[in-house]
């Protein structure tokens, strides 16, 4: 792997990108399910969780998009598979805080390596919707995760019939 930080970050989110972790998967079992879509680019993930007393068992996504994106629903599978659910929501909010808030990349282990992605301000929503679509499949909430607070619905809804 490359010593700066910037080709480490490239490095890594190439290798997820071609060479997805838990893709494309829906654990038998799973339990929690969410939605999330990027209008902006066009992501677009799926995330399956097996949660059991308390500890995501088995995590898994399907979708399509950028690298970044992909990237990023990868190691998030990766990194929340047997974490209690306590557990998974702190990472959540120190990966969001990281990406989104201008947080300290600390305590996120190998996930620091998304924090460069602040060097693409553009990529920021790529690399956060897995992240948040991950929460809605914890709270088991029904409507589709979007990056853009104006997104809802966050496609077009077919016409009433006259």
């Amino acid at each position: 792997m490359k010593d700066d930080p910037r080709g480490l970050y490239e490095e890594v989110i190439l290798e997820h990108n071609r060479h997805p972790r838990h893709y494309p998967e829906n654990p038998p079992g799973s339990n929690r399910h969410a939605h999330g879509f990027n209008p902006l680019c066009n992501d677009e993930v799926f995330v399956h969780l097996k949660v059991e007393d308390g500890v995501v068992r088995e995590a898994g996504f399907e979708g399509a998009g950028c690298a970044v994106s992909m990237a990023s629903a990868s190691m998030m599978a990766e990194a929340v598979r047997g974490r209690p659910v306590e557990e998974v929501r702190a990472l959540f909010r120190r990966v969001r805080g990281m990406l989104a808030e201008e947080g300290p990349a600390t305590e996120v282990g190998k996930l620091r390596v998304l924090a460069g992605v602040k060097e693409f301000p553009m990529r920021v929503k790529c690399a956060s919707l897995p992240w948040h679509t991950l929460l809605a499949a914890l709270d088991s909430r029904d409507e589709t995760v979007s990056t853009e607070p104006d997104a809802a619905p966050w496609c077009p809804q077919p016409e009433a019939a006259p």
